[in-house]
C-alpha cells in the first residue's frame, strides 16, 4: 500500500480541490463578530476581574454567598465583574455585582437544551464558539478569581496559568478562594509539578490562595500598587498578547 493510498479521505488531493464551502466562510464571520462585539462592549467596562466556579452550586451553599460577597466588594472598589452569565457561581458573581457600584458583566454561551442567563447583568454577551468566549475572560481582565468548581473552572485556571507563564496574557492575580477546597491541588502543583521539574518554583508565585473577602480585593490593589504608576489599571487592562 502506498503512502497516498494510506492518507485519510480529507487530505486525498481531489477532495482538496473541491470549492472551499460557504457555509465554512461564514462560520468565520460568526466569530470574527463574535470578537468585534465582545471587545467593543468590554473595552468601556474596563478595569474587570473574572469569576470562574460552579454552575451547580446553589444559593443556600457557602460559596454561592461568599462568591456574592466578593463580587459586591470588588464592584463598590470599581471593578466590573465578569462571569459566565450562568446559574450558580456565575449567577452569585453577577449578583454581588449588580448589587454594587460597577458593572455586572455575563458571557452566555448558547448551548441547546440550556436555560437562558442569569438575570443579573447590566451588559449581557451571548457567545456561540467557547474559544471567543474564553478570549473575553482573559483580554478584559485584570485579575482572575477562581472559586471552587468543576473541569470547566479547572480548565478556565489552567488555561489562565499558561497565558501568564508564557508571557502571551499580562502577569495579574489569580486568586482560589477556599483553602481547603484548593489544597491538594496547590499541594500537588509545589510538589509533584515542581519536583518533576514540570514548572519552576517560581510559577507558584503566580497563585494566591484564601478564604477572606477583603484579602481578595486587598490582593488584587497590592498586585497594581507594586508595579509601574507609567500604565493606570485601564491601560494595563486592554493590553493582551495573544
Amino acid at each position: 500500500m502506498s503512502l497516498q493510498d494510506k492518507l485519510p479521505k480529507v487530505l486525498d488531493p481531489a477532495a482538496q480541490q473541491k470549492p472551499y464551502s460557504a457555509k465554512e466562510s461564514w462560520r468565520l464571520m460568526e466569530i470574527l463578530s463574535e470578537f468585534v462585539e465582545g471587545i467593543e462592549k468590554l473595552t468601556r467596562v474596563l478595569p474587570a476581574v473574572s469569576i470562574f466556579g460552579s454552575a451547580r452550586t446553589k444559593p443556600d451553599h457557602q460559596f454561592y454567598k461568599l462568591t456574592e460577597d466578593i463580587a459586591r466588594r470588588l464592584s463598590d472598589s470599581g471593578f466590573s465583574v465578569i462571569s459566565g452569565g450562568g446559574p450558580g457561581i456565575m449567577e452569585a458573581a453577577n449578583k454581588g455585582a449588580f448589587a454594587g457600584k460597577s458593572p455586572s458583566i455575563g458571557l452566555n454561551i448558547l448551548l441547546p437544551h440550556e436555560q437562558s442567563g442569569n438575570p443579573y447583568q447590566d451588559v449581557s454577551i451571548n457567545f456561540k464558539f467557547f474559544f471567543a468566549r474564553k478570549v473575553m475572560f482573559v483580554k478584559h481582565a485584570t485579575a482572575y478569581v477562581v472559586m471552587p468548581g468543576g473541569f470547566g473552572t479547572l480548565d478556565e485556571l489552567s488555561e489562565a496559568l499558561t497565558l501568564i507563564q508564557t508571557g502571551k496574557a499580562k502577569k495579574i492575580p489569580v486568586i482560589l478562594v477556599g483553602s481547603e477546597f484548593w489544597k491538594g491541588l496547590v499541594h500537588w502543583f509545589g510538589e509533584t509539578l515542581v519536583n518533576e521539574r514540570m514548572i519552576n518554583p517560581d510559577d507558584m508565585n503566580l497563585i494566591h490562595v484564601t478564604d477572606d473577602p477583603a484579602k481578595v480585593v486587598e490582593l488584587i490593589f497590592n498586585h497594581y500598587e507594586s508595579r509601574s504608576r507609567s500604565q493606570n489599571l485601564t491601560e494595563r487592562a486592554s493590553t493582551f498578547s495573544l
